[in-house]
C-alpha cells in the first residue's frame, strides 16, 4: 500500500440526544432512511459468462496452478458477489473435443442465480479443444432472454479467454459489431487472461465493437477482481423509469409530451437528433432534462456529448441550449443535459420567455470524429412544470454567492455510516447531513439524494481512499468526479470554479467537492449557470464517478469513498420574503404561496423517488413513535438516540421538500 504521508487529523464525535415522540416526528420528516444493500436482482437484466475451455487453459498460470483452476476460483468469486436472483448462465467453448470450430455448449442456462449450480458447472470443466470465439458469441446472444416490450434492460455477454479465436469463421469482431447493432440492451465485455499481442488486440476489438469494456488480467488475482468488476457492473446497471416515447426525426415530426410534468424513455443513435413538443402556458417555469446512459466503460471520445435545445413558439431557431460532454475517453458514464423556460420578472427578461404556445424540445447526440458509432444510447427524459407564485407574494432575494458553503467550508466529521449508492436518479439513495462510507467500481457512477429546503444550501466532499495498487502496469492514473443536480435534474456543476468537481486518481487519497448556492426562488433570474437552476426546494442529487482506468490501478475490486455532506442554513417555510423558519413537525417547509410543480409527474410516469421516500419516511416515523411510546409505558424510561442515529453521525438532515 502506498504511503500517504502526513494525514489531516479528523475530529471524532459521539452524538446522543434525548428524543421525544415530537422530536422523532421532526427528524423523520427531515432525514431519509439509509437504503439497505441491493441484494436482489432487478428485472430486465441478465448475464452469461462465456468461458474459454480450450487446451491452453490447462497450462500453468505462473502461480503454481493451471489457468482453468484460476478461472474456476474466479467464477466462484463473482457469483458470490452478484445479487440474489440475478439471471446468470455459463457457456463453454473447447470443452468437448480436441478439435472443432462448433465446440460450444450451454453448461448452465440463464436463470435466477444458482450459485451452487454455477460452481458445480465450472468445476466439471476439462480443457481440451479449439477457440471458436465468434461462434460462441452468437450462441451466447441466443442464450440471453429478451427484454419485455417497453422495458429497458442490460443484457451482458462476459467473455473470458486466454487467447485469440483460431477458427476464423465467423470473425469475432464482426460478430460483436453485429450483435451490438441489434439494439440498446446488449453489451459484450471481454477479459484477457495472460494475453498479449494479437490475442489482446482481438479481445479489445470484441469489447469495443460489442459496446462493452476490455479488462486485462495478467495473473490469477487480477482475473478474480476483473471478473467481479464486470459482473457487478452488469448487475448494477442504471434503473430506468418512464413512459415509452419515440422522438421525431425532425421538428415537424416532434412527439408530443403531456402538458403536465412527466418522465419518458427513448433511445438515440450516433449523430441523431430527437424532437419533442409540449403546449405551455405563459407563466410557468418549464424544465427539460435528458439523461443518456451509454454502457459503462464503452468507447467514447472526449468531445462526445449530449445537447438539449428549446425552441419557442413561432421561432426558427432555439432560444436556449446546453451541451454536456464526457471530457474523457476512458469509457461511457451517464451524461445529463437540461434546459429551462423561465418567465421574466420585474427586473429580469427571464430565459426563453416567449409566452404561451407550442415549445419544441430536442436532444442531440454530439460526437467528435473519433467518437463511437453503432449502439444506440437509452435516454431518460423528464419534463417539469413549476407554477408561478401566488399573486401578491414577494419572493426572497436571490442568493448567488456560496458564502459559508465555499471552498473552505466546514463539513461534518466523525465515524462514517455505511451506505450503498443507487444506480441513477430513480433509485438514488437518500442521505442527509453526516459522514457516509461507500465503495465505487471503475466505470461506475453512484447516486445519492439530499433534501434541501428554502434558504438552505448543499455542500459536500467526496474523498477517495488510499488503495493498494496493482504493480503489473507501472504508473497509471484515472479520473474521479462528482456532479450535482437539482430536483428538476438540471446540472449545477458546469464552470463551478469555486469547487473542484474533478481530479486525477492514482491510488493515493484524493478529493472532489460539490454543492450549491442557497436555494432561492429569485435565483432563476440571476446570470450564473450554476445559480439559475437552484431555485426550488426538494431532493438535490449527488453523482460520484470513478474512471474506467481505475481497473488498471486498484488491487481491490472497488475503491472506498467517504462522503462528508452538509446542508447549511435554516430551512424557511416558503420562498417569500421574511418567511419564518420551518416549525417542528411541519417537515419540508412548504407554504401556500410556493410555486410547486404539478402532481402529474408522480402520476403519469410513476411516482418520484422523493415522493416514495416521503411516504416511507412518514410510515417509519409513525411506527417509531408508537414503539417509543410503548417502551416508555412499559419501562417508564426516556428514549435516547445513540451515536450515528437516523440522520447519521453529523446530526439531523436539512429539511427537504418538493421534488418532481
Amino acid at each position: 500500500m502506498r504511503s500517504v504521508g502526513s494525514r489531516r487529523s479528523r475530529v471524532k464525535g459521539i452524538f446522543a440526544g434525548v428524543a421525544s415522540v415530537g422530536a422523532l416526528l421532526v427528524l423523520g420528516a427531515a432525514t431519509p432512511a439509509v437504503s439497505a444493500p441491493r441484494g436482489v436482482a432487478e428485472d430486465n437484466s441478465s448475464m452469461i459468462m462465456v468461458l474459454d475451455s480450450s487446451g491452453s487453459m490447462a497450462d500453468e498460470d505462473g502461480s503454481g496452478g493451471t489457468r482453468i483452476a484460476s478461472a474456476r476460483k474466479a467464477v466462484g468469486t463473482v457469483v458470490d458477489s452478484l445479487p440474489d436472483g440475478h439471471p446468470t448462465g455459463l457457456r463453454l467453448y473447447g470443452s468437448e473435443k480436441e478439435q472443432g470450430c462448433t465446440d460450444t455448449r450451454l453448461a448452465e442456462p440463464v436463470r435466477p442465480l444458482d450459485r451452487a449450480a454455477m460452481k458445480k458447472a465450472v468445476a466439471r470443466v476439462r480443457p481440451k479443444g479449439d477457440t471458436p470465439i465468434g461462434h460462441s458469441l452468437r450462441k451466447a446472444a441466443e442464450d440471453l432472454p429478451e427484454v419485455r416490450d417497453g422495458a429497458v434492460g442490460q443484457r451482458t455477454i462476459l467473455l473470458i479467454s486466454d487467447g485469440e479465436d483460431n477458427c476464423g469463421n465467423p470473425e469475432p469482431c464482426e460478430v460483436a459489431e453485429e450483435l451490438a447493432g441489434r439494439g440498446i440492451d446488449l453489451r459484450i465485455d471481454a477479459i484477457g487472461f495472460q494475453v498479449r499481442g494479437k490475442a489482446r488486440e482481438q479481445l479489445e476489438c470484441i469489447a469495443r465493437e460489442g459496446d462493452g469494456a476490455y479488462y486485462d488480467a495478467p495473473d490469477a488475482d487480477a482475473l478474480a477482481r476483473q471478473l467481479q468488476r464486470a459482473g457487478r457492473l452488469s448487475a448494477d446497471g442504471y434503473r430506468f423509469k418512464g413512459k415509452r416515447i419515440e422522438g421525431g426525426g425532425e421538428a415537424g415530426e416532434a412527439a408530443g409530451l403531456a402538458a403536465t410534468s412527466g418522465q419518458y424513455l427513448d433511445t438515440i443513435a450516433s449523430g441523431e437528433k430527437r424532437w419533442y413538443e409540449v403546449r405551455a402556458d405563459r407563466a410557468s417555469t418549464l424544465s427539460f432534462a435528458a439523461t443518456a446512459v451509454p454502457e459503462p466503460g464503452s468507447h467514447v471520445g472526449q468531445l462526445d456529448g449530449l445537447r438539449t435545445e428549446m425552441t419557442a413558439p413561432d421561432s426558427s431557431g432555439n432560444c436556449t441550449s446546453s451541451t454536456e460532454r464526457f471530457g474523457q475517453d476512458e469509457g461511457g458514464v451517464p451524461l445529463v443535459s437540461g434546459v429551462s423556460r423561465i418567465p421574466g420578472g420585474t427586473d429580469s427578461s427571464g430565459t426563453c420567455d416567449r409566452g404561451a404556445g407550442r415549445y419544441l424540445l430536442s436532444v442531440e447526440r454530439v460526437e467528435s470524429e473519433d467518437g463511437p458509432d453503432g449502439a444506440r444510447w437509452p435516454l431518460e427524459l423528464t419534463y417539469r412544470v413549476e407554477k408561478p407564485l401566488e399573486k401578491g407574494v414577494t419572493p426572497a432575494q436571490s442568493q448567488p454567492e456560496f458564502g459559508e458553503g465555499g471552498r473552505d467550508a466546514e463539513l461534518p466529521q466523525g465515524r462514517p455510516r455505511t451506505v450503498h449508492g443507487g444506480t441513477g436518479f430513480n433509485d438514488a439513495t437518500a442521505i442527509g447531513k453526516g459522514v457516509w462510507r461507500d465503495k465505487v467500481l471503475p466505470s461506475q457512477t453512484l447516486w445519492y439524494r439530499v433534501p434541501v429546503g428554502w434558504g438552505q444550501q448543499l455542500r459536500y466532499d467526496v474523498e477517495f481512499s488510499n488503495e493498494p495498487t496493482a504493480h503489473e502496469y507501472g504508473p497509471e492514473f484515472t479520473f474521479s468526479r462528482t456532479d450535482t443536480y437539482t430536483p428538476a435534474r438540471q446540472p449545477v456543476t458546469k464552470g463551478l470554479g469555486e469547487l473542484s468537481t474533478s481530479d486525477t486518481y492514482d491510488g493515493d487519497p484524493g478529493k472532489v467537492s460539490g454543492g450549491t448556492v442557497p436555494v432561492s426562488w429569485t435565483n432563476r433570474w440571476e446570470s450564473s449557470q450554476n445559480v439559475v437552476p437552484v431555485h426550488t426546494r426538494g431532493s438535490y442529487y449527488i453523482a460520484v464517478t470513478l474512471g474506467a482506468g481505475a481497473a488498471r490501478i486498484a488491487e481491490n475490486p472497488d475503491v472506498r469513498i467517504t462522503l462528508r455532506v452538509d446542508v447549511k442554513g435554516e430551512a424557511k417555510a416558503g420562498p417569500e420574503h421574511n418567511s419564518p423558519a420551518v416549525k417542528a413537525g411541519t417537515g419540508s417547509g412548504s407554504s401556500r404561496s410556493d410555486g410547486q410543480a404539478d402532481s402529474a409527474a408522480r402520476g403519469g410516469a410513476g411516482w418520484s423517488s422523493f415522493t416514495v421516500g416521503a411516504i416511507a419516511s412518514g410510515v417509519g416515523v409513525l411506527l417509531a413513535g408508537l414503539a417509543l411510546w410503548f417502551v416508555r409505558a412499559r419501562r417508564g424510561g426516556s428514549g435516547r438516540s445513540g451515536p450515528g442515529g437516523p440522520a447519521g453521525p453529523g446530526g439531523p438532515a436539512g429539511y427537504g421538500g418538493h421534488a418532481a
